[in-house]
């Protein structure tokens, strides 16, 4: 498995600008961009073998970050449909 390490300006490469001004501003988004850092530093350590984990806890950090990503996504996605419409 590689070891990725799934910045939220590589995985939404179109909003990283606006990832960093909303970082930037604190917030609700800053919070969540935050955490999602947090969760998936843990689940680098664990792909790495840095943090030895069982595997349903791995599994777990890993829907922790896809639903923070989707949560952060949809954010940006209904910022930038409100800039554009």
């Amino acid at each position: 498995m590689s070891h990725v390490p799934h910045t939220l300006a590589e995985e939404f490469p179109q909003f990283a600008v606006r990832i960093s001004e909303l970082k930037q501003q604190g917030g609700h988004f800053a919070t969540l961009a935050e955490r999602y850092y947090e969760v998936n530093r843990e689940v680098n350590g664990a792909e790495s073998g840095l943090t030895p984990m069982e595997g349903l806890a791995e599994a777990d950090l890993r829907k922790k970050r896809a639903a923070l990503k989707d949560e952060i996504y949809a954010l940006l996605t209904a910022d930038a449909e409100g800039v554009e419409g």
